[in-house]
């Protein structure tokens, strides 16, 4: 099975609908799966109180209806956990936020946002992923890359590139500002970078 793995959305329907456009036109067979921060939290983590939100438009972007095009699965980032935090409401938008997982699992890979993680240095980069599984895609960091046994590799947009053994982990990069996206093929056990 092949899926098309998106993330870092961060409420930009402009960039999207750009890369939903090239998953339409490059892998139209591709399951779409989300790696979080679907939603830009506009309340920042240093602004945060012990005071709860009633509106979800005041800590959220969803202009021109943006969590409409949400149809596909997805893990929670940190801006969903934010949001969920800072507010408490019955809206069905909070309700849809709470329901989304932390994990999911694939065919050979899980799906993680990496938030989870120790990130530092400069740049910010990942130094530790706590992960049991052999290959593990996630987002966070905003930034496309491939480590293979912990090893960062040079990635090459639009060529295939093996994830059949060791331990192996794919940011798929994000959609706002950079429109980066990641096509796996279970079955080859091969990715490829994309770039709408």
């Amino acid at each position: 099975m092949r899926y098309a793995l998106i993330g870092d959305i961060h409420s930009s329907n402009d960039d999207l609908q750009a890369v939903l456009t090239q998953i339409e036109d490059e892998a139209t067979d591709a399951k779409i799966i989300g790696t979080g921060d679907l939603f830009e939290c506009t309340i920042s983590k240093k602004d945060i109180t012990d005071d709860k939100y009633s509106n979800l438009k005041d800590v959220l972007v969803n202009e021109n209806h943006f969590s409409k095009y949400l149809t596909f699965p997805s893990v929670a980032g940190n801006q969903e956990e934010r949001i969920l935090h800072i507010t408490k409401t019955e809206d069905p938008l909070r309700n849809w936020i709470a329901t989304i997982p932390e994990t999911i699992e694939l065919e050979g890979a899980t799906v993680i946002h990496g938030h989870q993680w120790t990130w530092r240095g400069e740049p910010w980069s990942l130094q530790h992923a706590q992960i049991d599984e052999r290959l593990v895609f996630y987002g966070h960091s905003h930034t496309s890359g491939i480590f293979y046994n912990g090893v960062p590799h040079p990635i090459v947009f639009n060529e295939w590139m093996d994830v059949k053994e060791g331990t192996v982990l794919v940011n798929v990069g994000s959609v706002i500002d950079n429109r980066e996206w990641v096509l796996y093929d279970s079955s080859l056990e091969k990715v490829m970078f994309k770039k709408a």
